[in-house]
């Protein structure tokens, strides 16, 4: 994700796009009736949708206009899937299969040329775990001759393990994939936790346990550099030229998430182990710091309550409410603590939905019970996941390669993309050196300073 400086000016002028005469309508939700929360959803989605211009005749599939950033695309299109997953609903299918084969870049990685600019290893992630939710939720395979959805999750991790660098604070991803990126040097919590997310979902899916280990070191350094507390607070990140030893204390909500749904997946690979069950059960009990008014409606405190939140922050509800549906079917112990929260966010997200010229555009506070005037992507996609994650109880559990799913993995995937300047990937990597769920070896890692190296029995 981006500073977004340089846009701020289209940022402050998207509100004006939506005329917010229509306040006093808004998304009817009734969280006891299956029909009325896919209702919902639909109107979310139509809303987010809008915004979405890559279908047109010369424009690019895959793409948001400004002020958007690619990866925040990706992230629409994982919501999308899990739409169709929720709801059934596949009037938007075809746009997704589009949009996500458009964007695999030469390699079938997610690394298009024209991305180098700006793509950073959570860009490439949050593509990649929408490639890996199509899997899971088998999302309608695409053509024979293209790339399939497990083994583009599979490419994004093979791409990402590569660049595991343990030169610098005994390991860890860094922030930005290419020396000449700025944030080159720094390590952040987001990066390094979708790749544990990935690699623990891979995990459970495959049931290779390569992913499974590539899950608990990723896991592990994260805790064990300090961007994990003893409260379960999730830091921003680190800089390298500081030797990992300071870091940026700013907490988003979608980190928390991320790590509570890679743990959760790790909890099911390894059938209840009580490690997994207590990080679960941490990182759940300080979900409150995302609830400061004391009640069950999420909040990015960071920069909500000071009205000054940028384009990419204002979607990361969203990550938050659709990882939280996820450890609640993966954990299921951890369901009864979740779903109060995941139902009340949903009910102050509808609510929040009543601005704009169709008087269902999605405000960014739920927690003022009414449309506060902040239209955008993020704004739709916040409510539309929040608001579907409340299926969870009406639709059959993620599937994996022994329980029903259809996409086809590529041991192979990844492994000969391209080595471009800057990348910290800069060797051929050998057969034994893969990564993939056809291969049972195990890669040797280097043990991460500080931290707990343990196998799963």
């Amino acid at each position: 994700m981006k500073s977004l400086q340089p846009r701020r000016l289209l940022s402050l002028l998207l509100p004006a796009l939506f005329s917010t005469q229509y306040a006093q309508a808004a998304i009817t939700l009734d969280l006891t009736s299956q029909d009325s929360i896919k209702a919902a959803a639909r109107t979310a989605a139509e809303g987010m949708m809008r915004y979405y211009t890559g279908d047109r005749p010369g424009d690019i599939p895959g793409n948001l206009p400004q002020p958007y950033y690619w990866w925040e695309a990706g992230a629409m299109f994982g919501a999308m899937i899990d739409y169709y997953y929720f709801t059934g609903d596949d009037h938007w299918n075809n746009v997704t299969m589009q949009a996500m084969l458009h964007q695999t870049g030469p390699d079938n990685d997610y690394m298009p040329p024209n991305q180098t600019k700006t793509e950073g290893n959570d860009d490439q992630g949050f593509w990649g775990m929408a490639a890996m939710s199509a899997a899971e939720n088998n999302f309608p395979n695409p053509p024979s001759n293209r790339a399939q959805w497990l083994a583009l999750a599979q490419a994004v991790f093979e791409t990402q393990a590569r660049r595991w660098d343990n030169a610098t604070c005994d390991g860890g991803l860094r922030w930005q994939i290419f020396t000449f990126n700025n944030g080159y040097n720094y390590k952040n919590t987001i990066s390094n936790g979708c790749f544990f997310n990935l690699a623990s979902r891979l995990a459970v899916y495959t049931g290779n346990q390569t992913y499974a280990r590539w899950a608990d070191t990723a896991f592990n350094w994260t805790d064990s550099i300090g961007l994990i507390d003893d409260n379960w607070n999730f830091f921003d990140g680190t800089d390298v030229n500081l030797r990992c030893k300071e870091f940026d204390h700013l907490q988003w909500s979608y980190n928390a998430g991320v790590y509570l749904a890679g743990a959760a997946n790790m909890y099911n690979f390894t059938e209840g182990s009580d490690v997994w069950r207590r990080r679960i059960e941490g990182i759940i009990s300080n979900l409150k710091y995302f609830m400061p008014d004391g009640n069950n409606i999420i909040s990015e405190v960071t920069c909500e309550p000071l009205g000054n939140c940028n384009i990419d922050q204002r979607s990361f509800k969203a990550y938050l409410a659709r990882w939280m549906a996820m450890a609640a079917v993966k954990a299921p112990f951890a369901y009864d603590a979740i779903k109060p929260i995941l139902e009340d966010s949903a009910a102050a997200a509808a609510r929040s939905c009543s601005g704009g010229d169709d008087g269902n555009q999605c405000g960014l506070k739920w927690t003022t019970s009414t449309f506060d005037g902040s239209v955008g992507v993020g704004e739709q996609m916040s409510a539309l996941e929040v608001i579907q994650a409340n299926l969870i109880d009406y639709v059959e559990g993620p599937v994996t390669a022994d329980t029903g799913g259809t996409s086809s993995g590529d041991p192979n995937a990844g492994a000969g993309s391209r080595v471009l300047p800057g990348d910290l990937n800069r060797s051929v990597v050998t057969t034994g050196d893969r990564v993939g769920a056809g291969f049972l070896t195990v890669l040797v890692i280097c043990f991460v300073a500080g931290g707990a190296w343990w196998l799963i029995s």
